[in-house]
Parts: C-alpha cells; sequence; structure tokens
C-alpha cells in the first residue's frame, strides 16, 4: 500500500469522530468493555498506547472481540513496535515524533502511521515524504492552539490531531481551527475509572465529546 492510500485511511480514522481517546491500560481483562463503553457513546477510534505490558493484548482483544471499533496504537518508537501492533490487529498506528528507521519501518508496513512533530520544520520534513496528516504534539507545552493556527496558512495541506495537555474544556479551541481534523485526550479513559470499572461514566464521557464535532473547522 502506497503512502497516499494510507494517509487516506488515516484521514478516514481523524474523521470517525472529534476525540480519539488516548489510554493507558494497565490490565488488558478491562480493554473490550471500555472499548465498547466509548463505541456506544460515539467513539469508534481508540488509540491503545505502548506504555504498559498490557498493551498489545488489549489491542488483540478489542480488535478480536467490539464491533464497530477501530483499534490504534500509540507511542510507536521502532520498527519492532509497529510490527508488534499490526501483528496485534492494530488498524492505525501514532508516534510522538519520528525517526529515519521508524519513517523506513512503516514505509514497508500496511499500517498506517499518524506521525507526531512539534515544529515547523518536522512537519515540512514530513510533508516531504508524503504525510499530510500528522499529530501535534505536546500540544500545550509545544505552543497551543495559537502556534498550531499560525501554521494554516503557510502550511494549508496539513491537517492535525493535536494531542498533549487537551481536556473537554480546551479542545473547543483547538478543533475550531481549519488544519484540525480532530484531538487526542486521555481525560476520556481516566485511570480511576478504569480500574473500578466505571463504564457507564466512561460511555457518558464518549458522548460529552462527540458533541464537539459541532466545532470542527468553526
Amino acid at each position: 500500500m502506497n503512502i497516499e492510500a494510507k494517509q487516506q485511511q488515516v484521514e478516514a480514522t481523524m474523521r470517525l469522530a472529534p476525540v480519539i481517546p488516548v489510554v493507558i491500560i494497565d490490565d488488558a481483562k478491562h480493554a473490550v468493555s471500555m472499548a465498547r463503553a466509548l463505541v456506544a457513546g460515539g467513539i469508534p477510534a481508540i488509540e491503545v498506547t505502548l506504555r504498559t505490558p498490557a498493551a498489545l493484548d488489549a489491542i488483540r482483544a478489542i480488535a478480536a472481540e467490539v464491533e464497530g471499533a477501530v483499534v490504534g496504537v500509540g507511542t510507536v518508537l521502532t520498527a519492532k513496535d509497529l510490527h508488534a501492533a499490526e501483528q496485534a490487529g492494530a488498524r492505525f498506528a501514532v508516534s510522538p515524533g519520528v525517526s529515519p528507521n521508524l519513517l523506513a519501518a512503516a514505509d514497508d508496513s500496511a499500517l498506517p502511521l499518524l506521525p507526531g512533530v512539534a515544529t515547523a520544520s518536522e512537519a515540512m520534513n514530513l510533508l516531504e515524504r508524503g504525510y499530510r496528516h500528522l499529530k501535534f504534539f505536546p500540544a500545550i507545552p509545544a505552543g497551543g492552539a495559537k502556534l498550531l493556527g499560525a501554521w494554516a496558512s503557510p502550511l494549508p495541506q496539513l491537517r492535525f490531531c493535536p494531542t498533549g495537555g487537551i481536556a473537554l474544556t480546551t479542545a473547543p479551541e483547538f478543533l475550531a481551527l481549519p488544519n484540525v481534523l480532530c484531538v487526542g485526550g486521555s481525560w476520556l479513559t481516566p485511570s480511576d475509572k478504569l480500574k473500578k470499572g466505571d463504564w457507564a461514566e466512561i460511555e457518558q464521557l464518549a458522548r460529552e465529546a462527540v458533541l464537539l464535532k459541532g466545532v470542527v473547522g468553526s
């Protein structure tokens, strides 16, 4: 699959909902119930980060058992990470930044990559390689909505998923930007709700996030 086809897949995933949950899961047995709650609330794209030993098992379970879920993998740092996620059934991959080895692995993989950038130079380098959809990370520390909005005119080809420090209250300022399709956020799956198995609350958080769709591109 060429880069353009994979970019189309990334765009389709980014347009599924205004928020992609960024999930840190400690116990894979919670994965299916969590994902079902998010999908029921209207949030189908789910990024499970490779920050815990349970991540790959969680991805396998969601991919196999949760109808309507588009499960992805986050915190992809190496070619090994990318391959393991693809084998586990991930539908997309997200990285906090890029390296030559990771980009080479992405070229050879069928798994679409949403690579992270924090500067205009990084964004330009990825644009030269055919990447038009990028993660802006860490969004708040890197300059927030003002910086990302400033890129819209000189880099009109690019669309972003800002992630890092964003909450329900601050998401609208990002989603209103013309170069933002969605945001990434961890507030939909807080650790205390996962540990308690409070799936009704996670579904409600998802429903609140879906309401942000009216803000996108406004």
